[in-house]
């Protein structure tokens, strides 16, 4: 594990992401002092908000994440009958 300055994070960037991608950690100090951790995402172990186990399970290849925003253009529609849930837990049956 290796520490580095904010500004010379800032400086080198894609060098030190290169570094986490390989498998090292980071702590990011500001004035000497620890402030953050930067790993590879296969390598974190206490992710905790959404935006971060999304990441992750891309980085695994789970899921396939965005590339645009949603359209704001859809509009739910009513369809009569049986609710969809129920009619796959009969089909299951």
């Amino acid at each position: 594990m290796s520490s580095v300055g904010i500004k010379e994070l800032k400086n080198r960037l894609t060098y030190y992401i290169r570094l986490a991608k390989q498998g090292e950690e980071l702590v990011v100090t500001e004035r000497g002092k620890p402030v953050a951790l930067i790993q590879a995402l296969h390598s974190a172990t206490d992710v905790t908000t959404l935006e971060a186990r999304l990441a992750r399970l891309a980085a695994q290849g789970g899921v396939t994440l965005p590339n645009r925003k949603p359209s704001r253009n859809i509009k739910p529609r009513r369809v009569r009958g049986k609710p969809i849930s129920r009619i796959i837990l009969d089909e299951r049956r």
